[in-house]
């Protein structure tokens, strides 16, 4: 027996010292944080129109809109695809309201459609002189390619600028869609007072990424519309849109206080559109 515990011991204590010692420590656990995405914009023009050649507008850049029947909103005029309603003369576009009947319609205009890259974010310019004149109702704004959430407003409507005569230059950033549209007066945007707004050149801007829809006039914020994760009910802008130009005349807000017909013609004029590509970093 002793013997025995000779032998043994040494083992005991080989193995207490072992047991003794301290477990080596483990390494501290970082979690890898991504940075926030920060959207910028191409300095580069990825498409637009300097209107550079005088006559019909670039077809290779812009269709139109044609008809009339009131456009969803019971305007007056009558969309024409001809030069007498949109032209270019000396590096303008002119968009002309004319006091005129044709197909039914006791006034003719042009709603100019671009044929641009698909927009999907991005950065858009637009330097306009708005018309004057009690019923008129010119419009730059932009509106879905493809109705993948369906029918307006659950795809979306953008208004970059829209203004109507009876409150001569108050220019409205608005946005529609299904949640916030202005079927059911809940529209989202922003106002500016810009008291030359008709005889003088503004630049009506949006920028759009997938955080937020931001409208600037003359470089200056005037709203901003912040995608709250919620889906397209309140954010159907993860999709491709193109840009619109018209006047429409009268309609469910343009003529709440009727038609002055010694306004005519009236003319939106455009010096130049822009498009810039979002740059995510």
């Amino acid at each position: 027996m002793k013997l025995f515990l000779f032998r043994i011991c040494p083992m005991l204590i080989l193995s207490m010292a072992s047991c003794s010692k301290k477990p080596a420590a483990l390494p501290v656990f970082t979690p890898i944080v991504q940075p926030p995405k920060v959207y910028s914009f191409d300095t580069n023009v990825a498409w637009g129109d300097e209107f550079n050649t005088n006559g019909a507008p670039d077809p290779n850049n812009w269709g139109y809109d044609v008809g009339g029947g009131g456009w969803g909103n019971n305007e007056l005029e009558y969309y024409t695809n001809s030069t007498n309603n949109a032209s270019i003369t000396n590096g303008i576009l002119t968009i002309t309201a004319k006091k005129e009947s044709l197909n039914g319609m006791n006034y003719t205009s042009a709603r100019l459609v671009s044929k641009t890259p698909d927009m999907l974010y991005g950065r858009v310019e637009v330097k306009a002189k708005l018309p004057a004149g009690t019923g008129t109702w010119p419009a730059i704004w932009m509106l879905p390619n493809d109705y993948v959430y369906g029918g307006w407003p659950k795809s979306g409507e953008l208004d970059i600028m829209e203004m109507v005569g009876y409150n001569p230059n108050v220019v409205y950033f608005t946005i529609h869609t299904e949640l916030y549209n202005g079927a059911i007066g809940t529209q989202k945007g922003g106002n500016l007072t810009i008291p030359t707004a008709s005889t003088d050149f503004h630049l009506y801007r949006v920028d759009w990424t997938p955080d937020a829809i931001k409208g600037y006039y003359d470089n200056g914020l005037v709203f901003t519309y912040a995608n709250d994760g919620k889906g397209s009910p309140s954010w159907p802008y993860d999709q491709k849109f193109h840009l619109l130009m018209n006047i429409a005349v009268g309609g469910n807000w343009g003529g709440i206080k009727g038609v002055d017909d010694t306004a005519f013609p009236t003319t939106m004029q455009v010096d130049y559109v822009h498009y810039y590509k979002m740059i995510t970093n």
